[in-house]
């Protein structure tokens, strides 16, 4: 459906993909299929299901990007591939204007673990879902409302391999601090009770279209 803004605007159930570019590319390198929760002007929410089929980034011999040494991690020859989603359902919350989105975790059980601050680029609409592009640096935050960051090797390695810039690093480091104080002052969304909503169980899981990478522009209405 269509905001007063003119914005598409999703119904609770319908799928769309959540997509990042590789760095520096217009290239997707990591699609997963979701199903929306609830799509307003101020939040879009939404279920990653176990078992998912997502595309990723794979070292062009196969191999997990994480076997490789950090310091060839992001020049080393890349491909994706497709892999089910193996770990529990993640639930994505995302503002429209925040360079960053909040993911929740549970264990098997429904037992709530973490929140997990993705920092991005703020999520571009289009008719099939939203692309992005990671930022390298993240936070997880517990339910005692401590925090940590994650990721830090891997933000500085981005910056010394050239994808990502002193300006824009800068820019990412802001934000950062900015979500901290969201987290220190227990703001939306960690003090609006997500950890107890659940998905509804009719949900088929998404499936993966064969034109999971197709352009944006060449689709939308």
């Amino acid at each position: 459906m269509t905001g007063s803004d003119g914005s598409q605007h999703w119904a609770p159930g319908e799928h769309i993909l959540w997509r990042y570019r590789g760095n520096g590319t217009e290239d997707v390198a990591i699609c997963r299929p979701v199903t929306v929760v609830q799509d307003t002007p101020e939040l879009l929410a939404v279920w990653m299901a176990p078992g998912t089929e997502c595309v990723r980034p794979v070292l062009a011999d196969g191999t997990s990007v994480h076997d490789e040494p950090l310091a060839t991690r992001y020049t080393a020859p890349r491909t994706t591939e497709r892999a089910r989603w193996s770990g529990t359902g993640v639930l994505k919350l995302a503002r429209p204007k925040d360079p960053w989105s909040v993911w929740l975790f549970w264990e098997r059980g429904w037992r709530f673990r973490s929140w997990y601050v993705n920092l991005e680029e703020p999520r571009a609409r289009w008719s099939g879902g939203i692309d992005s592009e990671d930022h390298f640096l993240d936070i997880s935050v517990y339910p005692d409302r401590s925090w940590l960051w994650r990721d830090e090797d891997e933000f500085a390695q981005a910056q010394r391999a050239g994808l990502m810039g002193p300006e824009q690093a800068a820019r990412v480091l802001a934000a950062g601090q900015e979500a901290v104080e969201l987290i220190t002052s227990w703001g939306t969304p960690f003090a609006d009770g997500w950890e107890a909503w659940r998905p509804d169980p009719s949900w088929p899981v998404p499936t993966l279209p064969a034109d999971w990478d197709r352009t944006p522009a060449h689709t939308a209405p």
